[in-house]
């Protein structure tokens, strides 16, 4: 409908352009001359048809690439429709804990430059590798699999928080292979990207997690690592436990109960600052978290995960 709507409105163009070149031809006549260029009308008249072809050629290629316009923007928001089609089924499947079901969807379309897509890629090769019954050599493939896919959505996109927030995950799996120097070096680029990931969504709760995961981590750093670090950077990454506990807080305040682990880690937290009263109170609400995902299902019932932090629980209520 719009190419014809803009071919129809050339047409009269053409039509004035043609009785115009054959008025003037026969204005000048055969042998007289006119204007100051002294074009003779012989000329003009037996030129007519080769202007009047050029006439023909022009208008096809403006209607050429009229209709190269129309059917790139028809492509474009069939692409978009296909892409959005894609990402709410992606969507479901996560939220149905469908791992590896999500993971041959989007698979198939791991050559896509869309954003949205290769977070979710990332995402979703992570979850496989976190898998009980993935090997250790598929689970190194995997995660630096998934590293690529988010590199790839910040090179796309850098005002995208889940691209930083997944690129700074994918960094810190990647660091179990790659030696204590580059791990915590690594760790100056991934709390640049967790930060950034807030800043461009403060609403993201999974982002103030990690961020406190961060935290915690380099306050819960052994001496000898530290001492390690020390040696090795002049300014090495340190947090503290109050710190750490502040970013678990924010994000349960962002999204109540929205995480297992952020429960559990406020609990651990609190112990590790001596206040068993409350870090009672988290570990109780961590052990009644419903185990949605694989991930849920170990680290709430792996003894070194999660067990021994509520036997400790349990015994804090017994005594008051």
């Amino acid at each position: 409908m719009a190419l014809s709507s803009r071919l129809w409105r050339l047409l009269p163009l053409l039509r004035g352009a043609e009785q115009s070149v054959c008025q003037l031809a026969r204005s000048w006549g055969s042998g007289g001359r006119c204007g100051t260029w002294g074009f003779r009308g012989s000329e003009v008249t037996g030129n007519t048809r080769a202007f009047k072809r050029g006439l023909l050629f022009s208008a096809l290629s403006y209607l050429g690439f009229e209709t190269y316009q129309v059917i790139s923007q028809a492509a474009v928001v069939h692409a978009t429709a296909k892409v959005e089609e894609i990402l709410e089924q992606a969507d479901y499947l996560y939220e149905s804990g469908e791992t590896e079901k999500l993971y041959q969807l989007l698979t198939q379309y791991k050559e896509s430059e869309d954003v949205e897509l290769l977070w979710r890629l990332a995402r979703a090769s992570r979850d496989i590798a976190q898998l009980c019954k993935t090997s250790e050599e598929e689970k190194k493939v995997l995660l630096y699999e998934a590293l690529e896919y988010a590199k790839r959505a910040l090179e796309k996109k850098g005002s995208s928080f889940a691209a930083h927030k997944w690129y700074a995950i994918c960094i810190s799996d990647v660091g179990d292979y790659e030696g204590i120097k580059v791990k915590i070096a690594n760790a100056y680029v991934i709390k640049e990207h967790f930060e950034k990931a807030i800043e461009l969504n403060p609403k993201d709760a999974t982002s103030i997690h990690l961020m406190g995961i961060w935290c915690y981590t380099f306050a819960e750093m052994p001496w000898y690592q530290r001492r390690i670090a020390e040696v090795l950077f002049a300014n090495p990454p340190s947090s503290t436990y109050e710190e750490a506990l502040k970013y678990f807080h924010r994000a349960e305040e962002v999204d109540p109960n929205f995480y297992s682990k952020n429960l559990l880690l406020l609990g651990k937290t609190y112990l590790k600052l001596n206040n068993k009263k409350l870090a009672a109170f988290w570990l109780v609400k961590a052990k009644s978290y419903p185990a949605h995902t694989e991930e849920d299902k170990q680290r709430l019932w792996k003894p070194d995960q999660g067990q021994q932090l509520f036997k400790t629980a349990g015994k804090i209520h017994e005594d008051r």
